[in-house]
């Protein structure tokens, strides 16, 4: 390869760290491999565009571990990019693997993005009006593909602090769009209310839905969810019509 040709694939590939860098709230390590040659350049050719990422903090805090994109065949602009931008000429789909730990959830669930949600619903407990403000929710990742959440609420009303746990099995819905939450197993004693632990239930799927992922210009669409002890992994399509830019 000529000093010219990996000159002007180093430019791209800063160009799109930089971009992609620009749409998350923190990247510990972020690495765009764009691969082609000059002559493909001028035609508006990509060969393919590996990006590789550890440590990226989503909107809503929520972390990724890691994250894995692959992409081939990508036609661009050639005249954009010989003034160092990257701008798709047609979309293109890329493999994508995600993978997110315990922790990482976790922290998200006790984050000011999900309390402000939960904060300040009403609901019904035997039969009366109640305000639940959650001090803390605990996710956990035990294995045999469950997800257990067990969460401290105060009820403003009475100042009573209340315990609600359950343990439940994500599923990808039909769609790839969204996970829901099957199979939904209540911990010990009586369920507190059945609106609370919908209101929790609802927030765990929406927290694991594919929305939070998306960049600008990209839409994911999950294949497979994989729950380990202390891990989650998603291998996903991504629909990119654009490569975010700074």
């Amino acid at each position: 390869m000529s000093d010219q040709a990996g000159l002007g694939e180093q430019a791209l590939n800063k160009v799109a760290e930089m971009g992609i860098s620009s749409q998350l709230d923190e990247v510990e390590n972020l690495d765009v491999d764009i691969k082609t040659d000059p002559f493909k350049l001028m035609q508006g050719q990509v060969d393919e565009v590996t990006v590789e990422g550890e440590g990226l903090v989503m909107q809503g805090d929520l972390r990724i571990e890691e994250l894995d994109m692959h992409m081939s065949g990508v036609a661009i602009n050639s005249l954009s990019a010989a003034f160092g931008k990257i701008e798709l000429t047609k979309p293109t789909d890329a493999s994508t693997h995600v993978v997110l730990l315990e922790s990482d959830l976790n922290r998200a669930f006790n984050s000011e993005f999900i309390r402000d949600k939960l904060q300040n619903q009403q609901i019904q407990i035997n039969g009366q009006p109640m305000t639940i403000d959650p001090q803390q929710v605990d996710f956990r990742l035990p294995g045999e593909g469950k997800v257990a959440l067990n969460a401290t609420i105060l009820l403003r009303e009475t100042g009573e602090t209340k315990q609600v746990a359950f343990t439940a099995v994500p599923q990808v819905s039909t769609s790839g769009q969204t996970v829901t939450l099957e199979d939904v197993q209540y911990g010990e004693g009586e369920e507190l209310s059945p609106e609370l632990t919908k209101a929790l239930v609802d927030q765990t799927s929406e927290l694991l839905n594919l929305t939070n992922f998306d960049l600008e210009g990209m839409t994911l669409k999950i294949n497979a969810l994989k729950v380990e002890a202390g891990k989650l992994t998603l291998e996903a399509q991504a629909h990119v019509e654009q490569i975010p830019t700074a």
